[in-house]
């Protein structure tokens, strides 16, 4: 079994794969999962963090300048191992910089450091890139935690609802079969603020919001124990999960898959961040277990 760490406040306990600095598994003080289960029929994922990129690139190519470099879909952070820096009781913190495997992706140094802490029933989880290189950094980052659905309180799946701190008006990014970002926009199914989760609304991939008002968001069934979910630093969100599956993933990111047929420089990319060396750009996540 790959390594993993484990933290805890007293009333949320998590479990975290060395592996990618994933969030494998959140239960609370009555040990009841609140992540996905990972069935493999579905997805075997909890909580990948996305780095360099968020979604797919055109050709699976990272360009720049006249060299092209092979990425898979998400980058390669949710597949490397991160070296444990600290690990207290209740809070840990981890660590990946440049190796001889992500140079032959990603020709840049860096260090992608993803600390989680506990407090009661909040996992906040921080994470910072760092440009430890001579060049400008580019890069997206996103998180996506697969949260259960149901949730373990009672409430049916059919209940579920993301409701959002803000209305939500703005039509939706079409995702291309490819899993690119097509030029058409797709109605919002959000009423107001309220996102009826329904498999339906799956059928043809995930759920991008290029154009968010809110920075926070609840989950979970009316009249039962939900999630808070806040994310300050990141203005574009995917909402996904496949239909039968016992997971939804939200995913707020800094970053989203190229636009379809992009085939331009990799700095010139929409939503990619440049990072001047020395400097480091955080991005957090909130996650409370609220009665």
């Amino acid at each position: 079994m790959a390594e993993r760490t484990s933290i805890t406040s007293g009333l949320l306990t998590a479990i975290i794969a060395h592996q990618g600095a994933e969030l494998q598994s959140l239960t609370d003080n009555h040990h009841r999962e609140l992540m996905s289960d990972g069935d493999p029929a579905f997805w075997i994922g909890r909580a990948p963090l996305l780095f360099p990129i968020v979604g797919r690139l055109n050709n699976d190519m990272l360009r720049l300048g006249d060299a092209v470099y092979p990425m898979q879909k998400h980058g390669f952070a949710r597949k490397s191992n991160f070296e444990v820096v600290d690990a207290g009781e209740s809070e840990t913190l981890l660590r990946l910089a440049e190796s001889v495997e992500t140079l032959a992706q990603y020709p840049f140094a860096f260090e992608l450091d993803a600390h989680f802490r506990l407090n009661e029933t909040t996992v906040h989880k921080t994470v910072a890139v760092r440009n430890t290189g001579g060049a400008a950094l580019p890069f997206s980052f996103g998180y996506h935690p697969a949260f259960a659905w149901p949730l373990p309180f009672g409430g049916t799946r059919e209940a579920h609802q993301i409701r959002f701190e803000c209305d939500e008006p703005a039509n939706l990014c079409h995702v291309t079969p490819y899993g690119t970002i097509g030029h058409d926009a797709v109605p919002t199914p959000v009423s107001g603020n309220l996102l009826a989760l329904s498999d339906a609304l799956f059928d043809d991939d995930a759920l991008v919001w290029r154009e968010l008002n809110s920075r926070r968001l609840t989950y979970g069934a009316p009249g039962h124990p939900h999630l808070d979910i806040a994310f300050p630093d990141t203005p574009w969100l995917g909402i996904w999960s496949k239909p039968g599956a016992a997971f939804v993933c939200v995913e707020p990111w800094a970053g989203m898959a190229d636009p379809e047929g992009y085939l331009g420089d990799f700095y010139g990319k929409p939503g990619v961040i440049t990072l001047p060396p020395g400097d480091e750009r955080s991005f957090r996540m909130d996650i409370t277990l609220t009665a």
